[in-house]
């Protein structure tokens, strides 16, 4: 069976073998491509329409007392100007974006501790307060059980934590002792059982990461089942162990994306801001890959400027509104657009 054979059989049965899958990750031949592009945006648009969701990103806080070798805001950084943002502030933010129709917040941040359960509660339940109609994401990482409970009983939709590889050998060569890939993997059932859409997500091109490693990852997919899957290339940062390595292959990356949206059809699949990063035009191929999902930045610009996770994150000057128009214009000429709405996975 040639290599686009393989991707049209991906299309109408939702999975392959693993060798398949290799094939089709590793294959020079540029049709295999095009027959991705054409299937994940058959799917994507038989179950979401030619609607792409937005989400307002808000970086609450570059603080983290984890130390991933790979990360700039890594705890051993003392290169990094640290910020929190108030309540007051991220609230101001939720304001600003709720006119330019952003019905989703993701308050994203280091896991820092500052922050209480109470505070977080706090927080998610006033964003409710004021704007009834939108969901809350949270991705502030590893926490109790208890935690995450307290955190949904507050209002908060979503949680957003990737496990950024399925392979406990390769997870060690990205953590430091402390940290573990069970643990991790625990707490996305933990946020699944609890009631949470959840999402997860790796790198593409982390350092030692191997095809059989994100095949690996896939097959996770599949058993879990996530709401929403984030896939992005790795981009290393100057003040990390991994300064040197190279930047994730785009189209390895876009690749993935497409096979995902061909296994789990009903998954939101983000465009990542990584993607734009080592592309001009990444977050569009993200899009025609099956992805229906982007994340402007709502962040104040000096939070912009400093949540720095790898270098060259775009952080425009822009105001929010001129990013969506932006984004719009875009979406337009492949005939899609943002859909103003929570933008749920259709699966229970």
């Amino acid at each position: 069976m040639s290599t686009v054979n393989l991707v049209e059989k991906l299309y109408r049965e939702h999975n392959l073998t693993d060798s398949e899958l290799k094939e089709i990750l590793l294959t020079t031949d540029s049709k295999v491509d095009k027959a991705l592009q054409k299937y994940a945006q058959k799917v994507r648009d038989k179950v979401f329409g030619k609607n792409v969701y937005i989400r307002g990103l808000i970086e609450v806080s570059n603080y983290c007392k984890n130390d991933c070798y790979y990360c700039g805001i890594r705890r051993s950084n003392k290169n990094i100007c640290r910020y929190r943002l108030t309540k007051e502030q991220i609230l101001d933010c939720c304001k600003k974006g709720y006119v330019l129709g952003f019905r989703t917040f993701v308050l994203q941040g280091g896991e820092d501790f500052h922050y209480s359960d109470d505070d977080i509660c706090s927080i998610v339940s006033e964003i409710k307060s004021n704007f009834s109609d939108c969901a809350v994401t949270l991705s502030i990482g590893e926490r109790s059980y208890e935690s995450y409970k307290k955190y949904y009983d507050a209002g908060a939709d979503r949680f957003l934590l990737r496990e950024e590889t399925s392979n406990p050998l390769h997870y060690r060569k990205l953590h430091p002792q402390e940290m573990s890939l069970e643990n991790r993997i625990q707490c996305l059932y933990n946020l699944k059982k609890i009631g949470y859409q959840v999402g997860c997500g790796i790198m593409i091109g982390s350092p030692y990461q191997t095809v059989d490693d994100i095949i690996l990852d896939l097959r996770f997919f599949q058993k879990f089942m996530p709401h929403m899957i984030g896939i992005g290339p790795f981009v290393p940062h100057k003040d990390t162990d991994f300064r040197d390595k190279p930047i994730g292959d785009l189209k390895l990356t876009l690749r993935t994306l497409g096979i995902i949206r061909l296994m789990i059809n009903d998954v939101l699949l983000p465009s990542t801001t990584a993607l734009s990063t080592i592309d001009p035009k990444g977050r569009i191929l993200g899009i025609l890959y099956g992805g229906n999902v982007v994340m402007p930045n709502l962040s104040p610009q000096f939070a912009k400027e400093h949540y720095t996770l790898y270098d060259g994150k775009l952080s425009t000057g822009k105001e929010s509104g001129e990013m969506v128009k932006e984004l719009e214009k875009s979406l337009k000429n492949f005939d899609y657009s943002i859909e103003i709405s929570r933008g749920d996975t259709p699966r229970k």
